[in-house]
Parts: C-alpha cells; sequence; structure tokens
C-alpha cells in the first residue's frame, strides 16, 4: 500500500479514538491496490446516535484523491443531523459536488476531514 495511504489510515484511526462514549460497529479498510482504498465505518454513540463514514480514496499526482466520500450523522431516531457527501446530483451549489445536508436544506461545503468532522459530532453532543 502506498505509504500516504498508510498515513491517512493512521489519521483516520486516531480521530475515531478522539470519540467519546461509543462503540465502533464496523470498520472495513479494502485495499484495492497500491494506490486505492474503500473505508467502511460504523459508530453507534451510548445516546442512540449514528455516524457512518465511507470512502473511496486514491493516490494520484502522489496526493490523496477522495472519489467518493459520505460523512453521515443521524439521530437516535433516525433523523439526519448533518451528512458531508460528493455524489453529484445538485448542480446548482456553488461547490458542486461537495455540498452538505443540514436541517433539511442543502448547502455549499468543501470536503471535510475526518478529524474536521469529528469535531462538530463532538461540539454537538
Amino acid at each position: 500500500m502506498h505509504p500516504k495511504l498508510d498515513k491517512y489510515f493512521e489519521e483516520v484511526e486516531q480521530a475515531i479514538r478522539n470519540l467519546k462514549d461509543c462503540n465502533v460497529e464496523y470498520y472495513y479498510e479494502e485495499v484495492l491496490g497500491y494506490k486505492r482504498i474503500n473505508l467502511k465505518i460504523r459508530i453507534r454513540f451510548e445516546n442512540g446516535n449514528l455516524f457512518e463514514i465511507s470512502e473511496a480514496v486514491i493516490v494520484e499526482n502522489n496526493m490523496l484523491k477522495h472519489l467518493g466520500y459520505s460523512y453521515h450523522y443521524q439521530n437516535n431516531e433516525n433523523q439526519l443531523l448533518f451528512r458531508y457527501d460528493n455524489t453529484p446530483h445538485h448542480p446548482e451549489i456553488e461547490t458542486f459536488p461537495h455540498h452538505k445536508h443540514i436541517l433539511g436544506k442543502i448547502i455549499k461545503s468543501q470536503q471535510p476531514s475526518i478529524a474536521n468532522v469529528v469535531s462538530e459530532i463532538t461540539n454537538q453532543n
């Protein structure tokens, strides 16, 4: 596996270790080649909230590139609190394909790091 991907896995694992009062229900790393990985993580908080991470990452020109990502956070009643993703279904958004779903709206957003999403979740709990 490419060293950049190794380092990225370490950063993701550190960000997850910073979460409190939760259990990792599912952690799946799929190495698809020297320069490509898929990552799927499901974390359940003691209050019932759920955080799911889904990414497809490659190394291109010695830089990490996310082919696809979704950072989904919902409450214990399965109501969406927020989700960042780059599914290309909102071309009207200035940061297309990147966007954030929050409070029933879709707003512009760049892709956050997982550490930043963890901070956002921590600030809400």
